[in-house]
């Protein structure tokens, strides 16, 4: 009796509870603030609240499931992971719901009955894991690093992203690239490549994106006449550098979105009160309802919330010292932060207008889903937790 209660109390030490907790707060304020959003404030059922309660019900189940497999395990499907999430981006181009993509411009759904998913979103933490195990497999068979070593894993990475990216761009979806271009980024920053080639990479992405940036402001018809960007993304880069120039516009959303989020004041209006119309509130621009309805101090608990779940991630990763799932973690909390950053950015004008959801937050079951399959990963890392070091064998190939 005694050895099975220190097992269990063994079981229950592995469980990160932090984690756990923090998207339980998470869930709360993303099922409250759909309530107050759909039903509220734009006078619709109690159907999108309850699908966003049963989204994380399904996702509780896939965190479940998630944490049963160990770093081998995740060793040895990530090629599959990555061929099956291919295969659907490839299916969705064939099999996407017409109505939708009529509707915004994207060919990245798949519908049945009632119920759309988004094969992108769940792509992400496979691509993660695939790309963690790329960098790990090399490193282990380049222990003496050179510069040639390096230049041929970033060719190695870059092969690993361009099937999604051209996948994904031909859906017309912008934002889940920008998404897979920060995990990428973020795994390549801790891989070891040497700074010689990672410096002068960045200062030409920075000098490259801010000479877009000029050019969109003072001559945007050369980037629509290359075919750089199509006409609407040209209309949100120019309504972010104005936000009010087009308020009856094409900037219509990104103005209301800014009124929103400025008329809660320090404490807000009031739960479930609001005076601003937001086209899209319930997803990409929840963060608008949380500001209205609680102001400033409203939209600080989110975001320390958000800061404990990240620090809790990189605190799970230290603690592993597992190299594979250091890669993996670094992925999953640039995905999340990526879309923090940005979601919120675009919300208040600091960032032009994609299509990136507010993690566990916004209304969406494929992306909630991705969300927490990224939890799961990093869950699995505490509760398969060795004290010895994560050391490649020939199982793992």
């Amino acid at each position: 009796m005694k050895a099975t209660r220190q097992m269990v109390r063994q079981q229950e030490s592995r469980i990160d509870y932090g984690i756990i907790l923090s998207v339980l707060i998470l869930a709360i304020i993303g099922i409250v603030s759909v309530y107050a959003t759909t039903h509220l404030i734009q006078g619709q059922d109690l159907r999108p609240t309850l699908m966003h309660a049963l989204w994380y019900g399904v996702g509780a189940l896939v965190i479940i499931f998630t944490i049963q497999l160990d770093s081998e395990q995740y060793w040895k499907i990530a090629r599959l992971l990555y061929g099956f999430g291919i295969l659907l981006l490839i299916l969705v181009l064939l099999f996407h719901d017409r109505q939708l993509a009529l509707e915004t411009g994207a060919k990245s759904w798949f519908r049945v009955g009632n119920v759309s998913f988004q094969p992108s979103e769940v792509f992400k933490p496979a691509y993660t894991v695939f790309l963690a195990r790329l960098v790990t497999e090399h490193n282990a068979s380049n222990l003496h690093r050179s510069l040639r070593s390096d230049f041929i894993l970033l060719g190695k990475i870059a092969l690993c992203a361009l099937p999604p990216m051209v996948l994904i761009q031909i859906q017309n979806d912008l934002g889940t690239n920008l998404v897979i271009i920060s995990i990428t980024a973020g795994i390549i920053l801790i891989s070891g490549i040497s700074w010689k080639i990672l410096l002068p990479i960045i200062l030409i992405a920075v000098i490259g994106g801010g000479s877009l940036i000029i050019l969109a402001g003072f001559y945007p018809h050369i980037l629509v006449d290359s075919g750089l960007f199509d006409t609407y993304q040209m209309a949100r880069i120019q309504n972010w550098l104005n936000p009010f120039g087009d308020t009856q516009g094409s900037g219509y959303q990104l103005a209301q979105s800014i009124k929103a989020v400025g008329s809660g004041q320090l404490s807000g209006k009031g739960f479930g009160f609001s005076e601003v119309s937001v086209p899209v509130r319930e997803s990409d621009f929840i963060f608008t309802t949380i500001a209205e309805n609680f102001g400033f101090l409203g939209a600080s608990v989110l975001l320390f919330v958000y800061f404990v779940l990240i620090y809790q991630m990189v605190q799970t990763c230290f603690e592993t010292k597992n190299e594979f799932y250091a890669y993996i973690s670094t992925g999953i909390i640039s995905m999340i932060l990526f879309h923090i950053f940005e979601n919120i950015g675009m919300t208040i004008g600091l960032l032009p207008i994609t299509g990136i959801p507010l993690p566990f937050v916004s209304q969406g079951g494929s992306a909630l889903l991705s969300n927490m399959i990224g939890v799961g990963l990093i869950l699995s890392m505490r509760y398969h937790h060795r004290n010895y070091k994560f050391a490649l064998t020939e199982d793992y190939f």
